[in-house]
């Protein structure tokens, strides 16, 4: 039975890893580099599972929807986010193999999915299998969705050193923005419309991460085209 837990909890993580691994089908990143941003995610769940502790001794629920979006977006999704944008941008963004626009999405993703795939592990053994099940449809793509997203502004930014800053910051905000409101309607309470709308939340993260990749894909074919 534990083998099997740990098993729904690993496959949804290590599934989208592979399929981003896949996607970049032009001077793929070393497996070396992808492994270690993978485990650097795992690492960096230390970081928002601080804030969160010392943030969770104030009852944010008392100011309303106010308190719980302060909590939602203001503590987890910004914490959690900043925590895999700093493996992100100085672990992988300095290395010579992030050679083209595409590989902001695989690195982000990659490190997404440990820090996921870590609180997948966590929530399971807590929960039960059910949770796992729920989890591998549910949370595990929106940690992807909102790593394309960062990624996606990442991988701007490195080949466009004017705009760095601005771009890296813009990274950051949407996927503090997609995991906040993803958040802030479960949050809210059982309702099931505001599970609906956690997941028009999901869904939308979904549609622009599909998009954004499409669009790197061709960016990153240009890219290559010119330096061959």
């Amino acid at each position: 039975m534990l083998y099997h837990s740990l098993a729904i909890a690993l496959a949804p993580g290590i599934a989208i890893s592979l399929l981003i691994y896949w996607l970049d089908k032009r001077d793929r990143e070393p497996v070396r580099l992808l492994i270690r941003s993978f485990l650097l995610g795992v690492v960096c769940t230390s970081f928002p599972l601080l804030v969160e502790g010392l943030a969770g001794r104030v009852d944010w629920g008392k100011g309303g929807a106010w308190g719980i979006a302060a909590f939602a977006f203001g503590i987890v999704g910004l914490s959690e986010e900043l925590g895999k944008y700093f493996v992100l941008r100085y672990f992988a963004f300095p290395k010579p193999e992030f050679n083209e626009p595409f590989d902001g999405i695989v690195y982000s993703v990659m490190v997404s999915m440990g820090f996921a795939t870590t609180e997948n592990i966590a929530y399971v053994m807590q929960y039960g299998i059910g949770t796992g099940w729920v989890r591998m449809f549910i949370s595990v793509p929106a940690h992807a969705a909102f790593a394309v997203l960062m990624g996606y502004y990442v991988g701007l930014a490195k080949f466009i050193p004017q705009h760095r800053k601005t771009l890296l910051f813009t990274g950051v905000f949407w996927a503090v923005v997609f995991h906040g409101a993803f958040d802030f309607f479960l949050m809210l309470g059982d309702n099931v419309f505001l599970v609906l709308a956690s997941l028009l939340c999901l869904y939308i993260g979904i549609r622009l991460s599909i998009r954004a990749i499409r669009h790197h894909t061709e960016i990153s074919e240009r890219w290559n085209k010119r330096e061959d």
